[in-house]
Order: C-alpha cells, then structure tokens, then sequence
C-alpha cells in the first residue's frame, strides 16, 4: 500500500486545482518568477508545495492569494478542485472584488 503524498509539484498542482487552464501555462508562469510561495519568488515549476503554503501570483488581471488545503491526485471537476484552496484574502477583498464586477457591467 502506497502512502499518500506530503508535497507535490507546483504547476501540477496548479493545473489540477483548475487555477490555471493548462500544467505548460502553469509553468511558465513560474519560470516567468511570477509565483511566490509563502513570500519567496519561485523559478523552478517542479518546487514541492504542501498544505498550509500560501502561493499569491496575478491572474487575469487579479492578484490570486490562495492558501494550499489539499494536494491532488488527479485534476478532477471544478468542484472537487475548489475543495483544494481557499482565499487567503478574505471575504473583504471577495466581495468588494465583486462588486467591482458588478459596476462593470
């Protein structure tokens, strides 16, 4: 019987928590050094993250602070995928960048 994993690569899962929409997007948003780990800039998209890590980059215009829950062993449906992360900047920030959204439209 195998032991479940501790850590696991950072574009992999990135891509299985349906953050990003491809593993080579997710890499190269790393290589980029557009990725921070618990505040430190990260290069190499095989760096092992485990639950409790806090990873921030920006995407699609909006800063992405998400604090790691749980690692994935496969990149299952958007809902599973959600189980994965949370925010790590608050309802606050949530629903004023919802707002936001709003007066947009």
């Amino acid at each position: 019987m195998t032991e479940p994993a501790t850590r696991q690569r950072v574009d992999q899962w990135l891509w299985h928590t349906r953050l990003i929409k491809s593993r080579s997007l997710a890499a190269r948003l790393v290589e980029a050094g557009q990725l921070r780990i618990n505040r430190d800039k990260v290069l190499k998209p095989g760096y092992q993250i485990k639950p409790g890590d806090v990873l921030s980059f920006m995407h699609a215009g909006r800063l992405q602070v998400i604090e790691v829950v749980a690692l994935a062993s496969r990149r299952g449906p958007a809902r599973e995928a959600r189980l994965l992360y949370r925010s790590a900047l608050g309802d606050d920030y949530e629903q004023s960048t919802q707002r936001d959204k709003k007066g947009d439209a």
